[in-house]
């Protein structure tokens, strides 16, 4: 019966102790969502998932284009798409920091709250011919990313999110 009585005991203090500790919902910037104060958004690309992408044919000629918007509510407009870095779906924001992985030579000027980076499948290969661009099927497309550092006109700069492209025949 002692024992009974000291395993209740126990019992509730613990159930207390659970419901007794704040939850303040501030986690740390190590589980937080690291999003910028300015978004930049993809029109055209589709969003499903996790990074947008654009379908792109080897048989139309390989042409890739995004176009890269900020809301024009922010008060803020491009300056410059800065750096663009392509290659497989590895790549991440510390790709931008090596200059020979970029596949812009000179910054590529913004127009208002848009800017437009275009290249070619072609050129793409000619830039990384380690990555593969053979077409897959229509159930497991070949991809690939590039991943944007863009300057606004304040001269602040936001990395953007991977967007891919998914080749197909």
């Amino acid at each position: 019966m002692k024992q009974l009585i000291i395993k209740g005991f126990l019992l509730a203090i613990m159930a207390m102790a659970s419901f007794a500790c704040k939850d303040d919902l501030e986690y740390g910037p190590l589980v937080r969502d690291n999003r910028p104060a300015v978004p930049v958004t993809f029109p055209g690309a589709t969003t499903y998932g996790g990074n947008p992408f654009i379908d792109v044919s080897t048989a139309g000629g390989g042409a890739i284009k995004f176009t890269l918007e900020i809301p024009s509510s922010t008060g803020r407009t491009i300056k410059e798409i800065t750096r663009v870095v392509g290659g497989g779906t590895a790549i991440n924001a510390a790709s931008l920091n090596t200059a020979s992985s970029a596949i812009n030579t000179a910054p590529i000027a913004g127009s208002g709250n848009t800017a437009v980076f275009e290249t070619t499948l072609a050129a793409f290969r000619t830039k990384y011919p380690t990555v593969v661009l053979t077409p897959g099927t229509a159930i497991t497309p070949r991809e690939i990313a590039f991943i944007f550092l863009v300057t606004l006109d304040d001269n602040t700069q936001i990395i953007t999110q991977q967007v891919r492209v998914r080749v197909q025949a």
